[in-house]
């Protein structure tokens, strides 16, 4: 059943996105989409503004990854466009279906140097699933309609449409076709078959569940297999908390054991790449169970590889019937090793040193943080600790950069987190190098009255540089920051507030008036900047 619809370019392009149940635009002032702000003023659609790009692309994937549904970001011609590169492209990364209007200049002059006059889809189509250019107003409802459809199917990923401001700016009509609810792939019953069998065979299997067992709605399906199976469950990305901490088979600190000591590693709904050491766990037999064909690994040789709906594959594995091998012993020997690692990890969290170590502020963070607080980690070092020692209790709750590891997502994050859950905790975990990136766009939420606790890991360096490059080379450069910059500060002059905190006693109360205070709320900790994550990341 179609619907038809007329007016400008602006109009019949949101009421394609409203049909597809986007729900605000973030943005950043150019005059080749007024007509899109126009279409949104003049119905009540909320509009976010930013100022940069990136952040409002940030914004949508936000929203995007937590709501499971489209995100939009509307940007100007050439710079604008070419200014939210970086966030399209950890869409693609993670997965995240992301929608990119992008203004263009007039086709009729083109070639004459109009101003912004370039060709955006050579950039942007290397990072999206589909990029097209819409030359008439007619055929804006159709191209938002069939973009969005292939930004929803799996694999999802994200899209970018741009219009030629007389495509835009002109009055059109056309149908709207009603929105086509996405099949789910179905597996291929062998592959799954094989996948259980190995599984329910193995003596020592381990699950590492991913990002896309919550994008593709599995977190209820992951449960069952593992219950059913009795598998021990790590996770990675916004698979985190699928299982919540105090489950019997769920587990964090004892990934090197599994891993190392395992048979059997079933990776689902996550890539095996140096998040995974690239899939080679030894001599453990690897199962790789992804939510469309294309996310197969190529580099590795999978005992089996399950491609579909990520739903039917693990319900398929919690119903197998065939024999299955006690798993006890070794669920109880993880579960020794998780027990010690904690013990070690609640002494870190709890130590009273001077300067601060990066351990205690997130021992401070567990106590001050909600069981459906949104977090969010932007950088490098500080944030590596956030996955060691916060573990969320519900899914949907952790947001990182992933597996591109683009700093400066921040902000925008953190937007697109409190446009989505306005009653909720939203807290940034943020070193002091990527607060370069994005800290402005605190701005825009002091200005559109988006309060979120910002915490600052701040050691005055590159951390995930500077010791590995003294290491090398005896020395190192380009790997300096000031050191004790009052962050806070530039909160409080952009609106905000905030304080800086050098003593880790301090801690705890600090945090207490960030998240009481209503505002965006800076809390600049001092860290010891010899205390270094001792790997290069554990984003995953």
């Amino acid at each position: 059943m179609t619907e038809r619809v007329e007016g400008h370019g602006g109009a019949l392009a949101l009421a394609a996105l409203r049909a597809y149940g986007v729900r605000e635009m973030f943005t950043l002032s150019g005059g080749h989409v007024f007509p899109l702000y126009d279409a949104a003023h003049t119905t009540g659609f909320p509009l976010y503004d930013v100022r940069h790009e990136q952040s409002a692309v940030f914004a949508a994937e936000a929203v995007a990854k937590l709501q499971r549904r489209p995100g939009l970001a509307v940007l100007t011609a050439g710079p604008g466009v070419t200014n939210g590169v970086s966030g399209l492209t950890s869409a693609f990364f993670n997965a995240s279906p992301v929608l990119v209007l992008g203004g263009r200049a007039p086709q009729f002059r083109w070639g004459s140097g109009s101003l912004q006059e370039m060709d955006h889809l050579p950039l942007v189509a290397p990072v999206t699933k589909h990029a097209e250019t819409v030359f008439t107003a007619d055929d804006i409802p159709r191209a938002v309609c069939a973009a969005l459809t292939t930004a929803l199917t799996p694999h999802r990923g994200p899209v970018f449409l741009d219009f030629p401001l007389e495509a835009i700016f002109s009055v059109g009509d056309a149908d709207l076709p009603a929105p086509t609810p996405v099949a789910p792939v179905e597996p291929d019953p062998d592959e799954v078959t094989k996948a259980a069998r190995l599984i329910a065979a193995a003596a020592r299997p381990v699950i590492i569940a991913g990002s896309d067992v919550y994008a593709g709605d599995a977190v209820a399906a992951l449960r069952e297999a593992a219950e059913a199976l009795q598998v021990p469950v790590f996770t990675n990305g916004m698979g985190r908390g699928a299982l919540p901490p105090q489950h019997p088979l769920a587990f964090a600190k004892a990934r090197r054991v599994a891993l190392g000591d395992a048979d059997v590693v079933v990776v689902v709904g996550t890539p095996l790449d140096f998040r995974l050491s690239f899939g080679d766990f030894g001599d453990a037999a690897v199962v790789h169970v992804v939510d469309a064909p294309t996310q197969r690994a190529g580099h590795v040789q999978p005992a089996a590889s399950p491609a579909g709906d990520l739903r039917l594959i693990l319900s398929a594995f919690a119903d197998h019937t065939g024999d299955r091998a006690e798993h006890a012993d070794w669920i109880e020997r993880l579960r020794t090793a998780e027990d010690a690692a904690r013990a070690r990890d609640a002494a870190e969290m709890a130590a009273d040193t001077d300067p601060i170590r990066p351990a205690r502020v997130y021992g401070e963070l567990r106590r001050a943080l909600a069981p459906d607080a949104i977090t969010i980690g932007d950088g490098g070092d500080f944030v590596s600790y956030a996955g060691r020692y916060l573990e969320p209790s519900q899914p949907g709750t952790w947001l990182d950069p992933g597996p591109y590891g683009c700093l400066g997502t921040g902000m925008g994050y953190a937007m697109g987190a409190r446009v989505s859950h306005p009653d909720r905790q939203v807290c940034v975990l943020m070193g002091d190098g990527a607060a370069g990136f994005s800290l402005m766009d605190v701005e825009s939420l002091v200005r559109q009255r988006l309060p979120v606790v910002i915490v600052v890991g701040n050691n005055g360096i590159w951390g995930l540089e500077k010791h590995p490059m003294r290491a090398m080379y005896g020395y190192d450069v380009a790997a300096d920051l000031q050191p004790e910059l009052r962050y806070d500060k530039v909160v409080e002059a952009l609106g905000g507030a905030g304080e800086t905190v050098a003593k880790a006693a301090d801690l705890g109360p600090a945090l207490g008036r960030a998240f009481d205070a209503g505002v965006p709320y800076l809390v600049n900790v001092l860290t010891d900047p010899a205390d270094a994550y001792p790997r290069s990341s554990n984003l995953a």
